[in-house]
């Protein structure tokens, strides 16, 4: 196991990448600090088996965080950002954590999520649990004229399930967006489960082939157990967590 860990943040601004199997990181920030005109410009490019990040803030525009691969656990981050902010193609549970869409630039809109699943026995996919969708201080301070979604499709079979989560009122109603055209939207698969707060109605979402409304037995698949099982590795980084549901 690899540890990290600062009482005081460290900031950069170039991307940093992680290879060690079970390295943990606590109390870290990383800062990419390009701004929205530079794009794509990612803080953090994670493809750690069994890593683990707790109490660290990952802030940037579009692509903060790249979960590229393998098994990866967040809890009680920040991560901040602009377009397909959280993206890749991990298992990756982020929970407790408090994810902040900012301000892009003119004309573009805030999917959270890209995930990058390209195959369907792939058992990759992001998992947002018990966490808190809020916008950023300057897209709230914005006109609101600004989108925002819980994620679009990046993959043919993008995976990405919000459950139990507090979304607040800067996710549009239809809380998914397109990738382009009809690509993925049958294939893809998106759900929420037991979301709370003014975005999380799922009366007016879209109506994709890929998209649902899940009840509890669905949703346990994508819990840290089950989805990263995570009960056989994840007590020995001494990182608090929630192996089930709520």
């Amino acid at each position: 196991m690899v540890t990290v860990s600062h009482r005081l943040a460290r900031h950069c601004d170039l991307q940093r990448s992680v290879v060690g199997q079970g390295f943990v990181a606590v109390n870290i920030t990383v800062r990419n600090t390009a701004g929205a005109i530079k794009h794509q410009a990612v803080a953090v490019r994670n493809g750690a088996d069994m890593s683990t990040f707790y109490s660290c803030s990952f802030e940037g525009y579009q692509d903060t965080l790249y979960t590229h691969s393998m098994r990866q656990f967040y809890r009680e981050c920040d991560v901040y950002g602009t377009v397909d902010f959280i993206f890749g193609n991990a298992a990756v549970v982020l929970q407790e954590c408090n994810i902040y869409p900012r301000l892009p630039m003119r004309g573009q809109f805030n999917p959270i999520t890209a995930q990058g699943r390209t195959d369907p026995n792939q058992s990759t996919g992001i998992s947002i649990h018990n966490c808190t969708i809020k916008a950023a201080p300057d897209l709230a301070a914005s006109n609101g004229t600004t989108k925002s979604y819980l994620g679009r499709p990046w993959k043919e079979y993008s995976r990405t399930v919000f459950m139990q989560s507090f979304i607040d009122s800067l996710i549009d109603p239809a809380g998914w967006h397109e990738w382009d055209g009809n690509f993925a939207l049958s294939t893809l698969y998106y759900a929420e489960y037991d979301n709370r707060g003014p975005g999380s109605s799922t009366a007016n979402r879209v109506t994709w082939p890929g998209y649902h409304v899940i009840g509890a037995a669905n949703a346990t698949a994508f819990t840290v157990s089950n989805f990263l099982s995570g009960d056989s590795w994840l007590p020995a980084t001494g990182v608090p967590g929630d192996s089930g549901l709520l």
